[in-house]
């Protein structure tokens, strides 16, 4: 009798061991998954952070960020009618001649027509505004950059454009040269803006995007422009949205066939 309450003490006391054993392994468990998740939370926080600051970029070289981040660097005056742009160690995604740097004209608007496989896309050119842009722009146009190139990446979350000017179509591209930001000050992208997409302060090159819907933006971005006509066009292919959703490459293809420029008819 006595052998027999001894093994089951020792048996009792087999189970309170084994069950204090899974509660400790469940515990530790517990614990794991808390770190675990801690940390997969993290990543996740800055992940977000990294997608909404390289939004409709594509790329290293053209960027258009989301949220709040540091103030483009002030623009270096230069004379009026005077530009610069500084070529890349990068090679040209098309071969172009730098655009003329003396002479540049300030003060009469050009209208650019940029013919898509969609329809017809007018820009309003400000060239009292965005002079080296605007005169970098029409110099892309004179030597057939923009022709035969894909718009390459739509934005339908946070911001609302549609990025273009690439003709590799990978979001990289540019051609060959820098310039300088214009016309930041108190810059605001409402529906109808034409600006450059950009890498950073005074990384513009031959990148844009077309905004189809109110956005905000910080003023980091030259708007040099504004559609015309066509934002019909646009609104289509933001209708038909991107791959991956919400930025990406644009369901409904538009294709740049053909521009030229002409002085804007009052």
């Amino acid at each position: 009798m006595a052998s027999s309450k001894r093994e089951k003490e020792l048996a009792r006391m087999r189970a309170e061991r084994q069950a204090a054993r899974r509660a400790a392994a469940a515990a530790r468990r517990r614990q794991r998954n808390l770190i675990i998740a801690s940390v997969v939370g993290v990543a996740l926080i800055a992940l977000g952070a990294i997608i909404l600051a390289s939004k409709l970029g594509g790329g290293s070289t053209n960027a258009i960020a989301t949220k709040k981040s540091p103030s483009a660097a002030p623009t270096k005056s230069q004379a009026p009618g005077t530009c610069t742009y500084t070529p890349t160690k990068a090679a040209a995604a098309r071969k172009v001649d730098l655009p003329p740097q003396t002479g540049v004209e300030t003060k009469q608007a050009f209208t650019v027509h940029l013919t898509t496989n969609l329809g017809l896309i007018d820009i309003n050119l400000n060239s009292a505004a965005a002079p080296c842009t605007a005169n970098s722009f029409r110099s892309l146009v004179h030597f057939k950059y923009f022709n035969n190139t894909p718009c390459h990446r739509l934005t339908t979350q946070g911001i609302y454009v549609l990025q273009c000017g690439d003709p590799t179509g990978k979001g990289t591209g540019g051609p060959g040269y820098t310039f300088a930001d214009e016309n930041l000050k108190g810059a605001k992208y409402p529906m109808g803006t034409v600006a450059m997409a950009n890498s950073g302060p005074g990384s513009n090159g031959s990148q844009f995007f077309l905004v189809y819907k109110d956005t905000q933006l910080d003023p980091n971005y030259t708007p040099f422009g504004t559609i015309t006509k066509g934002l019909d066009i646009i609104n289509r292919v933001a209708a038909a949205g991107s791959v991956p959703t919400g930025d990406g490459k644009p369901k409904l293809s538009i294709n740049i066939l053909s521009a030229r420029f002409e002085p804007t008819k009052a």
